[in-house]
């Protein structure tokens, strides 16, 4: 069992940046692989950002490559989506998600077993 918490959310003008956090209880964290999700007013939960146990390997939406950077510390239990040059379509509650396949690299968030309560992010136009 895995308790997540994010943090860092917040309103912030266009062109700004944020840096979320996702603090994990248990011992197993470093077997999960992690990954970044946001749902905007209205709209489905979507995919953002992924990372493989040992941060190996990162995975991006298309709508947030070369904007934002997800990266993990296993030895702090924490996982961080950095997130710059922020647009006003960013706005949306951002969840952080554990899946226990450490390997796996999709965005199906069927495949994510556990799941923070949310931040929510406000980018001022």
């Amino acid at each position: 069992q895995v308790q997540l918490v994010e943090s860092g959310g917040g309103l912030v003008q266009a062109g700004g940046s944020l840096r979320l956090s996702c603090a994990a209880s248990g011992r197993t964290f470093s077997t999960y692989a992690m990954g970044w999700f946001r749902q905007a007013p209205g709209k489905e939960r979507e995919f953002v950002a992924r990372i493989t146990w040992n941060g190996a390997r990162t995975y991006y939406a298309d709508s947030v490559k070369g904007r934002f950077t997800i990266s993990r510390d296993n030895a702090k239990n924490t996982v961080y989506l950095q997130m710059n040059s922020l647009k006003s379509q960013d706005t949306a509650v951002y969840y952080c998600a554990a899946d226990p396949d450490a390997y796996r690299g999709t965005s199906y968030i069927g495949a994510y077993d556990y799941w923070g309560q949310g931040t929510q992010v406000t980018v001022s136009s």
